[in-house]
């Protein structure tokens, strides 16, 4: 079963060019994916240039591709994990993002986590020195540590991934690159 979910998600169809039909035809559990994907492509491959290339993207746009990223992150690692990756460099934005879909707790939570993180920053960081030890010391006694939980009671509550695909489905011609 594990198996055949890893194929089919690295086999799964990567659009270059997204299409309202191609929206239309992509069911509910795969969309959020297919538009982040798309949007993927469209990233230079020098990544210190991905965060003047999001924010050339359209604000529909910016908004799935943010959101997907603080969702990979904080599930992945915590809100730690988010400010600690290139991903951080957009938390000033990614609660304007939130709430363009409709998910204005979650915003509430990351507006907290950014001034959590602003105001505790060298304490949060003075273990991380790029060893996968100093980052690991980085999550004692961690500000940020509480919202994580929070921030996955907030997705259930607010629905975060029917938010994302009620967005796209109501703002397709937004994510149609024809």
């Amino acid at each position: 079963m594990i198996d055949s979910s890893f194929n089919d998600f690295t086999n799964r169809p990567i659009y270059k060019e997204l299409t309202v039909d191609i929206i239309d035809k992509t069911t509910d559990d795969e969309l959020v994916q297919t538009v982040f994907d798309n949007l993927s492509e469209k990233l230079p491959d020098d990544y210190t240039k991905e965060y003047d290339a999001v924010l050339n993207f359209s604000k529909p746009r910016q908004a799935i591709y943010l959101i997907w990223i603080l969702e990979a992150e904080v599930s992945n690692g915590g809100f730690n994990q988010y400010y600690a990756n290139p991903s951080g460099q957009f938390a000033h934005i990614t609660p304007r993002a939130l709430s363009l879909v409709g998910v204005d707790m979650i915003a509430d939570l990351v507006k907290k986590a950014n001034t959590i993180y602003a105001n505790e920053n060298a304490r949060i960081t003075e273990h991380q020195d790029g060893t996968l030890e100093g980052f690991s010391e980085s999550y004692k006694n961690n500000p940020l540590n509480d919202l994580d939980s929070e921030f996955y009671d907030l997705s259930e509550k607010e629905n975060l991934s029917k938010l994302q695909i009620d967005f796209i489905r109501s703002n397709k011609t937004l994510f149609a690159d024809k």
